[in-house]
């Protein structure tokens, strides 16, 4: 018996729209990444232009093989590109995806873009994919990141020290969150009523 996969899918809310990355995505987002702030707490992938575009390839490639299925975020009124996030450490057999390898433009920060984008997706991995946990994880020290997955609001398991090396940052202690699918209904109706209320 085959395991389900994470098929290419579009999904579209109000204010984005998450597409399968693509090689035509990569100036567009390649121009979304040229903020420093962007950066303090992930690989630096805009180090280099190589560097950033072996990050695409692999993005691209990842939709035929491999364990993160990256997606584009992007305006839904203009179409332009806002930054990317990714499901990754898929086990189908255990009902559990990471959502993660997140990030926007600076100009999206706070529009609602964020909140719905997470919205599409953990409403995708328990509606499609069957899963009964949806994880996150994030720099400890990220403020802003943590702040974020609790709104959704994600459980704070705890954090895993000296949990992995991230390039251009070092190594990082991890902050675990998560939503399991009991809490789904009560969690889809918190982000609805922010993004009513604008995010």
């Amino acid at each position: 018996m085959s395991l389900p996969v994470i098929e290419p899918v579009r999904l579209e809310g109000d204010r984005v729209v998450l597409e399968p990355i693509r090689p035509d995505h990569r100036e567009g987002l390649w121009e979304a990444a040229q903020a420093p702030e962007i950066w303090k707490w992930l690989v630096h992938l805009t180090d280099s232009r190589e560097l950033f575009d072996s990050w695409v390839d692999e993005g691209i490639d990842s939709w035929v093989e491999g364990d993160r299925k990256c997606f584009v975020t992007c305006s839904r009124k203009s179409g332009q590109i806002l930054g990317s996030t990714s499901f990754l450490s898929y086990r189908p057999a255990d009902d559990v995806v990471e959502i993660g390898y997140t990030w926007l433009n600076p100009a999206a920060w706070g529009t609602g873009a964020n909140v719905e984008a997470k919205l599409l997706m953990i409403g995708h991995a328990f509606a499609v994919l069957g899963c009964a946990r949806v994880e996150f994880k994030t720099d400890a020290r990220n403020e802003r990141s943590r702040a974020a997955l609790a709104a959704i609001p994600a459980q704070f398991e705890g954090v895993l020290r000296n949990h992995m090396m991230v390039f251009g940052v070092g190594r990082r202690d991890s902050a675990y969150f998560s939503v399991i699918d009991s809490e789904w209904p009560e969690v889809r109706r918190n982000l609805e009523t922010r993004l009513a209320g604008g995010g």
